[in-house]
């Protein structure tokens, strides 16, 4: 691949991703939900927001937590929209977009009482995340993620050709343990509905992707990319009770307590 039709790629990538409600599964109820689990939090809980994307979910933690939310993400332009969405609802004061890394956070151990992240956590990996980011929460603190998971034991190709990118995709019994493992109490876990598939991630994706159809009519390559684009979202209408995102949520232990 020439270096033009990779920054071609890249560039058409943005256009489909850009100005989506969100940019991944996920709904409002749910992040109530899990938010609703931490159940000893304080009243105006420190709260990290990694891959925070748009901010859908942040707006919405903002809502119900009457927290300080420091939300991070690589993308400025997914920072610049936060920006705004937080000024629109007058959430300016409690909302804080920070460009920065999940793979090199910049914050001191102990400064945060709850970790959010919704569906980015495996850019990273499960178990990394666990291990890297409990040095940042208080005593007692909260880790609540959506984690990609195997729903069913046996597998279309179609579904684990997809999946290939990200091998150390695992059941949720096996997230359990990796839980437990590094030091978090099971707090409680859910899948995702289908409907935070495509209310405000796949059916908003899905419209952007047919104008740029016609923006793209005459580009063999692009409309390539596009159908690849579009493959995702039949591939979940087809599967999607064998795959999901699971939202657990979990407690950091004492170090001298017994796991």
């Amino acid at each position: 691949m020439t270096e033009k039709s990779e920054t071609t790629q890249r560039s058409l990538f943005w256009e489909i991703h850009s100005g989506l409600p969100r940019e991944g599964p996920g709904d409002k109820a749910s992040t109530q939900r899990a938010f609703h689990m931490a159940t000893e939090l304080p009243t105006h809980p420190a709260i990290l927001d990694i891959g925070c994307g748009p901010g859908k979910q942040t707006m919405d933690l903002a809502e119900i937590s009457s927290g300080q939310i420091t939300a991070v993400d690589t993308h400025a332009p997914f920072l610049a929209e936060l920006t705004r969405r937080a000024a629109a609802a007058d959430q300016s004061t409690h909302i804080h977009p920070m460009l920065a890394s999940m793979f090199d956070l910049p914050f001191a151990a102990e400064s945060f009482d709850l970790i959010w992240c919704e569906g980015a956590m495996y850019f990273l990996g499960f178990e990394a995340a666990l291990k890297q980011w409990k040095r940042l929460l208080k005593p007692g603190g909260y880790l609540a993620a959506t984690e990609p998971c195997w729903l069913k034991n046996e597998l279309p190709e179609a579904v684990k050709t997809f999946w290939a990118e990200y091998p150390a995709m695992a059941d949720i019994p096996s997230c359990l343990k990796r839980i437990q493992a590094h030091g978090y109490r099971e707090v409680g876990y859910f899948v995702l509905p289908d409907s935070a598939w495509w209310e405000d991630y796949y059916t908003p994706k899905l419209a952007r992707i047919q104008q740029l159809r016609q923006k793209y009519a005459d580009q063999p390559g692009c409309l390539a990319q596009l159908d690849e684009a579009e493959q995702e979202t039949a591939l979940h209408k087809a599967y999607g009770d064998h795959y999901g995102y699971v939202f657990f949520v979990m407690q950091k232990m004492p170090e001298n307590e017994p796991q």
